[in-house]
């Protein structure tokens, strides 16, 4: 199949078969979108696992995942602050040790919740 051959399925709404999927997207250089870095681990995992295709609207889903994840990082980010563990004791060096755990809790609890399961709604 030709390259004009392809356009022209994919403007009458053919089916196409995932390596013409492939060849269309080489072919048509997609629009540039900047996500966060919640957003960009998510697309660069999809593209991993070759699943990025199969998500109708690519961009309005991986901004939102970088919605939700700003959501999650200041509902734990509250949580934690309160909690022993990870309270200020006056002291800089500890406080930045304990400033420094949590972000590394509430990041790892994003990335097994947001980005690194298949599951996309």
């Amino acid at each position: 199949m030709t390259d004009k051959e392809l356009l022209a399925k994919v403007e009458t709404n053919e089916g196409l078969t995932v390596n013409e999927i492939k060849r269309y997207q080489k072919l048509v250089k997609p629009q540039k979108h900047v996500y966060g870095k919640y957003g960009t681990l998510k697309r660069k995992y999809l593209e991993d696992k070759g699943l990025d295709w199969t998500i109708e609207n690519l961009p309005e889903y991986l901004h939102c995942v970088d919605k939700q994840a700003e959501d999650i990082y200041n509902i734990l980010y509250a949580k934690l602050s309160t909690s022993p563990l990870y309270k200020r004791t006056g002291e800089f060096m500890e406080d930045y040790r304990r400033l420094t755990a949590m972000q590394h809790a509430i990041d790892e609890e994003i990335l097994n919740e947001l980005i690194y399961t298949e599951e996309v709604v």
